[in-house]
């Protein structure tokens, strides 16, 4: 499979993520945020079927090539908006739109939500709003993730013997994917140590949140985006699981599309990337 990108290493204020460009130079700019545990690869297969446009594949802070962040930090979403909005700043990128899977796609409805003046164009897939959490269970949240901060340095990170172990372990885990896209995660979410190998990965992005956003705040957000916001929902996906879906989108001026497939659907296999390419291209190359 022909990769047509470039590695580069943006060195921000704060930290240094790893990225893949794709693209002419002179294209429409865009930012694509790859989904939990994942890496820049998940847009190895549509990146490509995209035209007319500069996308900068992140690997958000912790995950694939790019730095963990510092002993004490964290790994909540409106840090990774601020790397984002890092980034765009990096590449002098004033206005530009933003290409979210899952996690990403979360990421990005909250960037575009705080500073509508600087994004254009939202292009989600089988993401919206973060898991919630109501105010009464916040004290019991807490103290779960603060056991398991306590007991994280006496974790280790699973070691495969052979690369396809890895695979077929990434081909179960959350978020379930075909074998080619496990594989093109795996290669570069996989990092050789003494016995085989192991995940890059940030060992913290395993903890629970010590904190959600309430359903309320989830929905300020969504009610606040001022830009077009074209939405892919996998029918066999993870967006139909979360509880009040149809009343996030109740109202809300989001274009949203049905797409047969998984939660990976534009990475699992060519046709589903096409699929989402098809969805994609007129939209995010509009004036």
């Amino acid at each position: 499979m022909n990769l047509p990108f470039e590695e580069v290493r943006l060195s921000l204020p704060h930290i240094e993520l790893s990225a893949h460009l794709y693209g002419p130079p002179d294209g429409q700019p865009v930012i694509a945020l790859h989904g939990w545990l994942d890496n820049a690869a998940s847009f190895a297969r549509l990146a490509p079927k995209l035209a007319g446009l500069r996308i900068v594949a992140l690997d958000f802070a912790g995950h694939g090539h790019s730095d963990h962040r510092p002993a004490g930090a964290g790994y909540a979403l409106w840090d990774y908006v601020h790397d984002v909005l890092q980034v765009a700043e990096q590449f002098g990128w004033q206005r530009f739109s933003l290409l979210g899977h899952s996690m990403g796609a979360i990421v990005s409805v909250m960037l575009a939500a705080a500073l509508p003046e600087r994004v254009v164009r939202l292009a989600l897939i089988d993401g919206l709003i973060p898991y919630t959490g109501e105010a009464d269970s916040a004290p019991q949240k807490l103290a779960e993730a603060l056991k398991a901060q306590m007991a994280l340095a006496g974790k280790r990170k699973p070691v495969y013997a052979a690369f396809e172990r890895a695979v077929e372990a990434r081909m179960r885990g959350v978020g379930a994917v075909s074998r080619e896209a496990a594989e093109l995660l795996a290669q570069r979410g996989l990092m050789p140590v003494p016995g085989g190998y192991t995940w890059r990965t940030d060992s913290r992005l395993t903890l629970p949140s010590p904190l959600r956003l309430t359903h309320a705040h989830a929905m300020a957000f969504v009610q606040r985006l001022q830009c077009p916001v074209n939405l892919v929902m996998a029918e066999q996906g993870m967006l139909l699981t979360q509880s009040r879906f149809s009343e996030l989108l109740s109202g809300l001026p989001i274009n949203l599309t049905h797409l047969p497939g998984g939660h990976h659907l534009h990475l699992d296999d060519e046709a589903g990337a096409q699929l989402v390419a098809d969805c994609f291209n007129p939209f995010l190359r509009s004036p």
